[in-house]
C-alpha cells in the first residue's frame, strides 16, 4: 500500500469556490469509478452534500474570525493506493477513512472513495481545510507527505497488507569532488586505532599509556580526556563517535572474553524491564564503517542477545515452536482488541455525527417548515440556503440510519461517553500487548540469526576439514 503526497486544492481559474469544491468532489464520487456511488463514504458530512457543506463552513469560519482570502486552499486530497488482487474495495475505502481519522485526528470532515476503474485499487481522500468548528484551517505542515506515508504503511503493517517502498531520489553527480576534511575528532579515532592494533594493548591504562608515547597529552579524572600536537584543547574521550568512547574501549579491552563476560553480567544485573532491539548484521554494514564499529557492533550484539536469552528464560520459553506460538497468539489478540477499538471509533463517530444532526434539524425544522409552506420558492430557498441545507442533510441522515424515533441527546452523550472510556481501556490493552508481541517477534529474529550464524561457522569447519584432507 502507498499514500502519494498530500495535494493542496485551490480554486480553479474562471470559477467561484463552490464551483471549484463541486468539480473535484464530483470527480472523486463518479458513480462509474465507485460501483455507482456505494464506494462513497464521509465523515462528519454527508457524501451527496459535500461542497455545500465544506462552503458552509467555511462561510461560518469567515463569520468567526473575520478573514477571508481568494487564495487560500480550499480542501486537500490524499491519495492512497493498494496492490492489484490484495484489498476488497470495501476494505480499502475502510483503510482509506482509517488513514484520514489519524492524519486529521476527527477534526476535519472528509469524504472517502474508493475507483475500481483501474487494475489497482486506490482511494481519493478529500478533507476540508477548515475544521468542524470552523475555527481554525488545517496546517500543510513541513514534510507532511513523510508523516502521511508513515501513518499509512503503519495501517498497512497493522492489516497485513504489503508496504511499497518509495523510490529514492537520484544522489545529485558533482562535477568536482574534494577530499573528505579530517577533524580533531576523526584522527583522534585513526590514532586509537593504530595503537590498538600496533601496540595491542591489553587494558584500558596501556591504551592510555601508549597514546601518551605517542604524542598525547592525558588527563586524568571522571572523564578521561586527550589533547594532541594540533588541539588547543583537551578533548573527552566520551565525545568521540560509537566504538572509541571511554564506555566501549573499557569493554572491549578489559575483556578477554567478550561474549561470556557479557552474558554473565546480563544474567545477573541487567534490569528486565529494559528493552531489547534486533542484532546488526556487521559483515553488511563494515563496508562504510571502520574498526572501531566492528567493536561497538561485537559488544551491541552480545548485549542483545543477552537480554533476548534473559527475556526467553523469564517467559519460560524453551524451544522455537513454542516462541512461533506465542507471537501467533499474540498477534491474534492484538488483531481482536484492534477490531474492537474500530467498532467503538465507528460508533463514536456515528453518535457524533447524529448529535449534530439532531441539534440541526431542531434548529432549522421551522425554517425549512417556513420554505415547504412557500411552495419551495427559489427566492425563499436562496435567502435560507444554509438552513434548508443543513435540514436535508440531517433529514437523509436519519433516513438512512432508519430511525423510527429520534433518540435524544442526553441518551446519546451519555453512551457516547460509555464508548469512549471503553475505547480508552481497549487502547491501554492494544499498547501492552502490542509491546509484548514486538518483543516476541525480535526475539525470534535474534535467535533466528544466532542460528543462521551457527550454520554458517559449521558450513565453514567443514570444508575448511575438507581441505586439509
Amino acid at each position: 500500500m502507498a499514500a502519494t503526497r498530500l495535494i493542496p486544492l485551490h480554486v480553479n481559474k474562471g470559477k467561484t469556490i463552490a464551483q471549484s469544491l463541486g468539480d473535484r468532489t464530483d470527480y472523486a464520487s463518479n458513480p462509474e469509478k465507485t460501483e455507482k456511488g456505494e464506494l462513497v463514504s464521509g465523515y462528519m458530512c454527508d457524501p451527496m452534500t459535500v461542497d455545500e457543506e465544506f462552503l458552509l463552513s467555511k462561510r461560518q469560519y469567515q463569520q468567526i474570525t473575520g478573514r477571508e482570502s481568494r487564495h487560500d486552499v480550499i480542501a486537500y486530497q490524499i491519495r492512497q493506493s493498494f496492490k492489484p488482487g490484495e484489498i476488497t474495495p470495501e476494505d480499502a475505502n475502510a483503510l482509506g477513512r482509517e488513514l484520514a481519522l489519524r492524519f486529521t485526528k476527527g477534526k476535519y470532515a472528509f469524504i472517502v472513495a474508493t475507483h475500481t476503474d483501474r487494475a489497482h485499487i486506490h482511494n481519493h481522500i478529500i478533507f476540508n481545510s477548515t475544521s468542524l468548528d470552523a475555527t481554525r484551517k488545517f496546517k500543510n505542515f513541513w514534510l507532511s507527505s513523510i508523516a502521511l506515508q508513515r501513518i499509512s504503511d503503519l495501517i498497512c503493517l497493522e492489516h497485513g497488507l504489503s508496504v511499497i517502498k518509495p523510490k529514492p531520489y537520484r544522489d545529485r553527480q558533482k562535477r568536482t569532488e574534494y577530499p573528505k576534511r579530517e577533524n580533531l575528532r576523526d584522527e583522534i579515532c585513526r590514532d586509537i586505532d593504530g595503537v590498538l592494533q600496533g601496540a595491542c594493548p591489553n587494558t584500558f591504562e596501556e591504551l592510555l599509556q601508549n597514546l601518551e608515547k605517542s604524542g598525547y597529552e592525558i588527563k586524568r579524572g571522571k572523564q578521561i580526556a586527550v589533547k594532541g600536537k594540533q588541539q588547543k584543547r583537551f578533548i573527552r574521550l566520551s565525545s568521540l563517535r560509537e566504538g572509541y568512547t571511554e564506555a566501549d574501549l573499557r569493554i572491549y579491552l578489559e575483556s578477554n572474553d567478550a561474549r561470556k563476560r557479557l552474558s554473565a553480567k546480563t544474567r545477573t544485573h541487567a534490569p528486565a524491564d529494559r528493552p531489547f532491539n534486533l542484532i546488526i548484521d556487521i559483515q553488511a554494514k563494515l563496508q562504510s564503517k571502520g574498526a572501531g564499529y566492528r567493536r561497538w557492533a561485537t559488544v551491541y550484539n552480545l548485549k542483545q542477545m543477552s537480554k533476548t536469552l534473559l527475556f526467553l528464560r523469564d517467559h519460560r520459553i524453551e524451544s522455537l515452536d513454542q516462541l512461533e506460538t506465542m507471537l501467533h497468539s499474540q498477534t491474534e489478540k492484538r488483531n481482536e482488541i484492534l477490531s474492537q477499538i474500530q467498532k467503538a471509533e465507528k460508533r463514536l463517530t456515528e453518535i457524533s455525527a447524529l448529535r449534530t444532526h439532531i441539534i440541526n434539524y431542531s434548529k432549522t425544522r421551522s425554517v425549512y417548515e417556513a420554505y415547504r409552506k412557500a411552495g419551495y420558492s427559489k427566492k425563499f430557498l436562496e435567502e435560507h440556503r444554509e438552513e434548508i441545507t443543513l435540514h436535508k442533510a440531517a433529514k437523509q441522515a436519519f433516513d438512512t440510519l432508519e430511525l423510527q424515533k429520534i433518540p435524544r441527546i442526553k441518551e446519546l452523550s451519555k453512551e457516547y461517553a460509555e464508548v469512549l472510556a471503553e475505547k480508552k481501556q481497549l487502547y491501554h490493552e492494544y499498547r501492552k500487548v502490542k509491546d509484548e508481541m514486538q518483543e516476541l517477534l525480535i526475539a525470534q529474529k535474534n535467535v533466528a540469526s544466532l542460528y543462521d550464524a551457527e550454520r554458517k561457522e559449521e558450513t565453514q569447519r567443514q570444508r575448511q576439514q575438507e581441505q586439509s584432507h
